[in-house]
Parts: C-alpha cells; structure tokens; sequence
C-alpha cells in the first residue's frame, strides 16, 4: 500500500493513520515485488549490511521477517521506513531520538502528540541550520566575490 492508497483510505473512513514513511521513492524497486534480502537491501539503500543489522538490534527497524532458513527478508514498507530513517539522519536527529521514535510508533496512535512534539522539536533544530548554513554562504559569497575582484586590474591600470 503506498502512501496515497493509506492517505486515500484513511479520507475515505474518516481515520487517520500514520504510515511512518516518507513519500515514495522517485526510482522504485521492481513493480510486484516485496521481500528483498539484505544484500539487495544494501544495493537499495546505501547502507552497510553492518549497519542494518545495528538498526535492527537497537531497536530502530521494526521486526525484520525471516525466510525458512532464517535470512532476513524486508519489506517494501521496511524499505519505507529506511528512507525515512535516512531522512532524520539527514536532519542531525540523535539515534536516541530516533530509536524514541521508532517506539513511539509501534506504541500505537496514543502518541501521536510525542511524535508531533519530536519531529516539531528536529524541524527548529533544521531550521536555525539552514539559517547558520545562509549565513556561512554569505560570508563565503562575499569571500569569492573580493577574490574575483582582486584579480581584474583596476580601471586606472586598463587605461
């Protein structure tokens, strides 16, 4: 179920549900399929297997299902929630806070509030970054800006 279909769903029964993903991936996995293994995983993801395996053990993945010969295969909605993982690594969320998270919601929609009051609390914390990074890029622009001066003669030199 995509994001859309759960949105669509939930406008239709008057429910609301957090599907705990980012929106859809622009380059989608192979239409029809929904069990990957690990290496596939890693060609999807970028992540070391290394690192999906520490995911999993401190509790930031959900449970991983298992083959019969007790491989672990993951889901198009694991692979969901890796993307979104990676989005709140790309904001300088804590693991602590995002493991939190992760608990949060496989407590259920009783928390909803906690949730709201986390993300709201890393979107200030991206936001005063994006204005130190602005800030950083103007310094910089002024910087490129007199060292490209610098090297042009000036008007009393050309004449």
């Amino acid at each position: 179920m995509t994001v859309m279909e759960t949105t669509a769903e939930a406008a239709e029964t008057g429910t609301r549900t957090d599907v705990c993903v980012a929106p859809p991936e622009r380059q989608r996995r192979p239409d029809g399929q929904d069990s990957y293994t690990i290496s596939e995983v890693v060609a999807f993801t970028g992540l070391s297997a290394h690192t999906l395996r520490w995911y999993e053990r401190i509790g930031l993945m959900p449970h991983i299902d298992r083959s019969h010969t007790g491989q672990r295969r993951y889901s198009n909605r694991d692979l969901d929630w890796l993307n979104l993982v990676g989005k709140l690594r790309l904001t300088g969320m804590p693991v602590a806070d995002m493991v939190r998270y992760a608990e949060l919601v496989r407590e259920g929609d009783d928390t909803y509030l906690q949730r709201f009051e986390l993300l709201e609390a890393t979107r200030r914390d991206v936001k005063a970054r994006i204005a130190e990074l602005q800030d950083t890029l103007a310094v910089l622009d002024h910087k490129i800006s007199f060292y490209a001066d610098a090297g042009r003669p000036l008007a009393s030199e050309r004449s």
